[in-house]
């Protein structure tokens, strides 16, 4: 499942020319890995195709359009756990200090709750770990799967896997209304009784952890070396 989350990590990452001219290797390292379902496979295929197809300047214009006005589904976990509390600033030093432990050493600008980078620590865990920690956020995978159904059904479909992979694809709760972007009342209550932690012991042994920017030569290693992630 370690490729698996590296594919879906790129995919929701602001796009680059990397994503763009090895969508063909993105997809055939989802089919080598066979973690996901043929369905699921197919289900990314018109994320896939417009990443490959459009021009490099529409994709990023449209990605800054989709998550980086208002808050209804942006890919900053804590963001809809902790707002713009104080709290957030020290989760975010507790779970960068858990990507270091892990082997993955944050030198970008991106937040350590961008889910992206989240899901290339992931990739560093061994699997039950990996799953145990993945299934933290469930509830709000499953919002941001369901709030991007309605705005951009594409990218809606690697979240709706990440939220089936994490436990949470049958979950039902009520999600903000779409043409309210900073309304995250239902989120808060939908993890109000049993709140989301990014704060697990670190586990012995987990996987180094492979070098983000390089998506499709990472891709390649069975076992990639530490090395610096870039947003």
């Amino acid at each position: 499942m370690r490729l698996t989350l590296r594919v879906l990590s790129a995919l929701l990452r602001y796009p680059d020319e990397a994503v763009h001219g090895g969508i063909a290797e993105l997809a055939g390292a989802l089919a080598a890995d066979g973690a996901l379902t043929p369905a699921q496979r197919r289900s990314l295929d018109p994320l896939l195709a417009r990443l490959a197809d459009d021009d490099l300047l529409d994709s990023q214009e449209r990605y800054v359009g989709l998550f980086d006005r208002g808050r209804a589904v942006s890919l900053h976990l804590f963001e809809h756990v902790h707002g713009e509390s104080r709290d957030r600033g020290q989760a975010m030093v507790d779970l960068r200090d858990r990507y270091e432990a892990a082997g993955l050493e944050i030198t970008a600008s991106e937040l350590p709750d961008y889910l992206p980078l989240f899901l290339e620590y992931l990739s560093c865990l061994p699997r039950e770990r990996m799953l145990e920690e993945l299934a933290q956020p469930g509830v709000i995978l499953s919002a941001l799967a369901e709030r991007l159904a309605e705005r951009d059904p594409a990218y809606a479909a690697p979240l709706r896997i990440l939220s089936d992979l994490a436990g949470a694809g049958g979950e039902a709760f009520a999600i903000a209304p779409a043409d309210d972007p900073d309304d995250l009342a239902a989120l808060d209550a939908a993890w109000e009784e049993e709140q989301v932690r990014f704060d697990a012991p670190a586990a012995p042994g987990a996987a180094s952890c492979p070098h983000a920017a390089a998506v499709v030569a990472r891709m390649q290693s069975p076992d990639p070396a530490r090395s610096q992630a870039h947003g």
